[in-house]
């Protein structure tokens, strides 16, 4: 049969810019940026046209931050889709290539940061499994300094993005991949737990494991809602995208009093395995 032919609308980097700006995107300023290539209709030229047109947005005093995601830079026995047979484990971890933020390729996000990832002059952040990469002015103030054992919380590029006024746009993605909900999660009490992953030394790759705050996207579409039915949150349309945007502290902050009211202990520890492994 035939393939039928695509059905729009059609979408390019002029028309992305052009939607973002009336969305409210403001030149100079800071974005983390959530998106989905597919809910925005027939992209001519793909991720990159995103990319261009994020960058036209922001102007040359913007800057665009986008999550590289490494989970599958974690512990086999945790791995659920699809899980390895557990006689593998040991070699795995002994062999698995250690982080590297100029090669390890993203997992989980979506192709437009890996996109981001890949760009002239984009710097990333040093965490082996949730890194961050940015392009503009204020990337490296951004990304430096992310801790090793501070995934998502006040040692990472989040905190910094909350400091300095940044927003999030959700460009055609759902609340689920809101990682500013992340650092709310550092800022209440909260689970810790032991989280293996490889990294890279002058003799090679090693395994490691550090103790970390449990984290989980369990829940945030019912949070997102709440954030959005009680705060202000720009919505529109870009290409047919359905997009969202705003600032990162009013999230972290509602999400601090929302996650103490509404998660259990329970929901917290049974939900820890890798986002990427996950979905």
């Amino acid at each position: 049969m035939p393939t039928p032919p695509p059905t729009g609308p059609l979408v390019t980097r002029a028309t992305l810019a052009e939607d973002l700006r009336a969305l409210g995107v403001r030149p100079g300023e800071t974005l983390l940026a959530h998106s989905s290539l597919r809910s925005l209709g027939w992209v001519n030229g793909g991720s990159v046209a995103v990319v261009e047109g994020l960058l036209d947005a922001l102007g040359p005093d913007g800057t665009l931050v986008v999550p590289t995601q490494s989970g599958g830079l974690s512990d086999p026995a945790l791995w659920t889709s699809p899980p390895v047979p557990e006689a593998w484990w040991e070699t795995i971890r002994a062999t698995m290539p250690g982080y590297d933020p100029l090669v390890t390729p993203t997992r989980g996000v979506g192709v437009v940061p890996e996109t981001v990832r890949t760009w002239p002059g984009a710097l990333r952040s040093a965490h082996p499994q949730t890194s961050f990469a940015a392009i503009g002015p204020r990337a490296a103030k951004i990304i430096e300094d992310h801790a090793p054992d501070c995934r998502l919380g006040e040692r990472s590029p989040l905190a910094r993005l909350e400091a300095m006024g940044a927003r999030v746009l959700l460009l055609g993605a759902g609340y689920d991949s809101c990682t500013g909900f992340h650092l709310a999660e550092y800022r209440i009490p909260s689970p810790r737990v032991e989280v293996g992953r490889p990294v890279r030394t002058p003799e090679g790759s090693r395994w490691e494991v550090v103790t970390e705050v449990s984290i989980s996207s369990e829940r945030f579409d019912e949070l997102g809602a709440d954030f959005e039915r009680d705060r202000p949150v720009v919505r529109g349309l870009v290409g047919a995208a359905d997009t969202r945007l705003f600032p990162v502290a009013d999230a972290v902050a509602y999400a601090e009093r929302w996650l103490q009211t509404h998660r259990s202990r329970e929901e917290w520890v049974t939900d820890d395995a890798p986002a990427s492994r996950r979905s």
